[in-house]
């Protein structure tokens, strides 16, 4: 309004305010970290101990192979990420003091919105998928791999049924509600632009080694952007759904030339349709601007949160360490 006006160096007590909301952005993501690897490994222990039990003359390898291979290993994955996104961003919303249902209270999104951002979301996919197989590539020269998933686990069919659900509605679903629902809406209070392009990096950290932190954090600026525009993290659980059954569709027919080549060709057409409409949209719909006050209240005081220093710099160590003691 004219007779207002936000100063260009925030006070002290409005720098204390905003970085409290990012000490609790940051702290949640921290927490989720710590919690989901927490949960996992108390799993792995109880059920190996199950499996002990009831199999005594079994040796460790054996129990282990029987966890990997069949569905106990894809079940924890899932239970853990499962119960660590939805309870974390419950607890960070509930922190904040941000109403959950604020999270789905849905602007000006149609069909032809919805057709259009899973297009450009392809787009951006497969652009980052090439960016992160050059990476690959680069790390292998020095004899390390950022590959530290094993590909032939829960290949049964038990397993591959729970991996689908999770990965193809499960996991859209409940990481939308933590990193576009809660860090988003959390690191938001004072700079839209800054809380997109912040849970965007956590969402990218959290996939856990180098090319899928740059796929995952290209396409979290798309899925954060889009949720901005219509107020609602509906429209990038839709996006993350149609990828990741796109991706799981396309894993399944990796031996098959003539279905794979179908795939490809079809890839091409809707990437070249999808970078089109990614043109239009982003034409008509900016990422959010800051203005230079806001950009005061950015990235100048979350440098000196101590919950977004520390969430960073945990998972960033994670993930180093993680390349580092994996060789090819």
């Amino acid at each position: 309004m004219p007779e207002f006006s936000v100063p260009f160096e925030p006070a002290k007590v409005e720098k204390n305010t905003i970085r409290k909301f990012y000490n609790i952005g940051g702290f949640t993501a921290l927490f989720q970290f710590a919690g989901s690897n927490i949960f996992a490994m108390l799993l792995m222990i109880g059920i190996t101990a199950i499996l002990r039990a009831v199999n005594p003359d079994a040796s460790t390898g054996a129990v282990s192979h029987y966890m990997t291979k069949g569905a106990i290993f894809v079940a924890i994955n899932m239970l853990t990420f499962l119960t660590a996104n939805v309870l974390f961003a419950f607890i960070g919303l509930k922190w904040a003091k941000i109403k959950p249902s604020s999270l789905i209270k849905t602007r000006d999104y149609h069909f032809s919105d919805a057709v259009t951002h899973c297009l450009a979301g392809l787009f951006i996919w497969v652009t980052a998928a090439y960016i992160s197989s050059g990476i690959e590539d680069i790390v292998s020269q020095y004899g390390f791999t950022t590959d530290v998933m094993d590909d032939d686990y829960g290949k049964t069919g038990l397993g591959l049924a729970i991996m689908t659900i999770y990965t193809c509605f499960i996991a859209p679903v409940t990481e939308e509600l933590f990193f576009r629902g809660a860090l988003m809406k959390i690191f938001s209070k004072s700079n839209q632009r800054f809380g997109i392009v912040a849970s965007a990096v956590f969402f990218g950290l959290a996939h856990g080694n180098l090319p899928q932190f740059m796929l995952a954090f290209l396409i979290g600026v798309f899925m954060g952007h889009i949720d901005m525009k219509h107020n609602s993290i509906i429209p990038s659980v839709v996006v993350h759904i149609f990828i990741n059954t796109m991706v799981t569709v396309m894993s399944e027919f990796n031996d098959n030339e003539v279905v794979m080549g179908l795939i490809s060709l079809g890839l091409i057409i809707m990437g070249i349709i999808g970078f089109v409409l990614l043109l239009v949209f982003r034409k008509g719909c900016r990422l959010p601007v800051s203005t230079p006050a806001q950009s005061r209240r950015g990235i100048a005081i979350a440098k000196t949160s101590i919950g977004i220093i520390l969430a960073f710099s945990v998972q960033l160590i994670y993930l180093v360490l993680l390349i580092l003691t994996t060789k090819k």
